[in-house]
């Protein structure tokens, strides 16, 4: 069996030490291995679920939403439909901050646009 020390968790998932212990802490992460001396170790399980955790994380889910998410997940299959639920919720709000950056960036590259063609122009905001 594979396993990480935390700094190699960090490096494979990009989170911090404090955020590993903050999740373990809060139930995020469950059951973390310890070593005989008591320091902790991850297996590729825990990796791939981090990396799960990230994904939500960095999307934008509270962590509130994916404590709920990681409770419907080890209640096992007959969550199956409320988690496939949380998904979806969450992938049309990803959708829709995805649209309203689409629209940012176009008004950026209108303005690159003007600014760069136009030569000297008055400040128009």
């Amino acid at each position: 069996m594979t396993s990480y020390t935390p700094a190699q968790v960090t490096e494979k998932t990009g989170f911090t030490i404090d955020t590993l212990r903050y999740y373990e802490r809060i139930g995020l992460l469950h059951e973390v291995g310890r070593t005989a001396g008591g320091r902790r170790f991850f297996t590729e399980q825990d990796v791939e679920f981090l990396q799960l955790l990230r994904c939500l994380r960095y999307t934008g889910m509270p962590v509130a939403e994916m404590l709920r998410f990681v409770e419907l997940l080890r209640s096992g299959d007959a969550t199956r439909e409320e988690r496939v639920d949380v998904l979806r919720e969450h992938e049309a709000r990803v959708a829709a901050q995805i649209s309203r950056l689409e629209e940012h960036r176009e008004h950026i590259r209108f303005k690159i646009e003007l600014y760069s063609g136009a030569g000297q122009l008055a400040s128009t905001g």
